[in-house]
């Protein structure tokens, strides 16, 4: 799902249901080493060099394409995409906010994405939503809400 905001921004959305609790997936959004196990898309292994959990905390992470050809270059390099933010939010078991900038030369690029990560319970687990407002120009939609999907399954596989 994509909306249209001012000045050529918009917002991206996933969601999916997930068979654990709102505590488990909760668990696997500030642990760092789950965090670099699930977040990244198909094809991309993540590396975290800063992690602090916390309102104000830093956040820092590289994603690395594991093959040489892949559909899209990279936004910091060709093989790679650097992210450096901020924790807004930590709601415990309800909702994970950060914002962040990709390291990129290229000014389709820039600016400051906000990522919201909300859990809501439901029959059969927890509703799982991603919603990315301020996407830069530069990231394609489709490439987008592929990636989105596709971490939303890492993070099933990885919590179920």
């Amino acid at each position: 799902m994509t909306n249209r905001q001012g000045h050529g921004k918009r917002t991206d959305t996933a969601s999916r249901v997930i068979a654990a609790s709102p505590t488990t997936l909760y668990r696997a959004f500030v642990e760092p080493k789950a965090v670099a196990t699930w977040l990244p898309p198909a094809g991309m292994k993540g590396h975290i060099h800063a992690f602090e959990p916390r309102p104000g905390g830093t956040y820092r992470m590289t994603l690395a394409y594991e093959r040489p050809e892949h559909s899209a270059a990279g936004k910091t390099s060709g093989n790679e995409d650097v992210v450096e933010g901020r924790f807004v939010e930590l709601v415990p078991d309800e909702r994970v906010v950060q914002r962040f900038e990709f390291e990129s030369a290229d000014p389709a690029f820039a600016g400051t994405m906000t990522m919201t990560w909300t859990l809501a319970p439901v029959a059969g687990g927890t509703q799982v939503t991603v919603t990315c407002a301020n996407v830069p120009e530069g990231i394609r939609q489709e490439d987008h809400i592929q990636g989105l999907t596709s971490t939303l399954a890492n993070l099933a596989e990885y919590t179920e």
